[in-house]
């Protein structure tokens, strides 16, 4: 069974929410007070998905998807928001919303779209092993091993490496990277990435096969 967290601070519509969805085979979790979720991000690890409502007190949505997705990036959510403004719903999915639904809503349409999400990221999610070149790497472990030499990545490593598999032989631009696997696209996140890009390189370096080409203000090749 999928789990669920919604973080909706409008009582009935978060208590109709919460039923309709229970009876469509989810574990719904609600949280009405953000502070409830901040002072204890650990317990994101045990959900599939997150519905955030923009219009929170104490922390908007937006800043709180911000969070969630810096330490959680595989972790998919929707904004669920009254607003109708156009630069609202280009934030939100800048920030990396999967979705953004205004309302109200029609609780069958949103289910339609949370399964279409939860069936796209079931696809999209990381073998226990996969081979590059001639190195097989372990998401789950952290590890890269070689015949030469083995690797211990860090998380972020790990989740860097994996988004580049994922796009082998496409052009990804520095901000789609940045969003996905940082949550936001500033300067100094970006001299970070670099670094870490640099990084990637020299544990791919033993086979001569694999390849990150920069390209000049754009972004990557991946060669793999």
């Amino acid at each position: 069974m999928n789990k669920i967290l919604l973080v909706e601070d409008d009582p009935d519509f978060g208590f109709m929410l919460k039923q309709y969805l229970e009876l469509s085979t989810f574990a719904i979790d609600w949280i009405a007070q953000p502070n409830d979720l901040t002072e204890n991000f650990q317990q994101l690890a045990d959900y599939d998905l997150v519905i955030l409502d923009v219009m929170l007190p104490q922390i908007s949505g937006f800043s709180l998807a911000k969070e969630i997705n810096a330490l959680y990036p595989a972790l998919p959510f929707i904004f669920l928001t009254a607003k109708e403004q156009k630069i609202d719903k280009l934030t939100g999915l800048k920030i990396g919303a999967d979705d953004y639904v205004t309302k109200p809503c029609d609780p069958e349409e949103l289910l339609l779209r949370i399964q279409n999400i939860l069936k796209r990221n079931q696809k999209n999610s990381s073998p226990k092993s996969i081979a590059i070149g001639k190195y097989l790497f372990h998401p789950e472990q952290l590890l890269l091993s070689h015949t030469l030499k083995q690797f211990k990545l860090t998380e972020r490593e790990a989740q860097l490496l994996l988004f580049l598999w994922q796009h082998n032989g496409q052009l990804v631009t520095r901000e789609e990277i940045l969003e996905k696997v940082w949550g936001n696209a500033d300067f100094f996140t970006g001299r970070s990435m670099d670094v870490f890009i640099t990084r990637i390189r020299k544990y791919l370096s033993l086979d001569p096969n694999l390849g990150i080409s920069s390209n000049r203000g754009v972004g990557f090749t991946i060669q793999f």
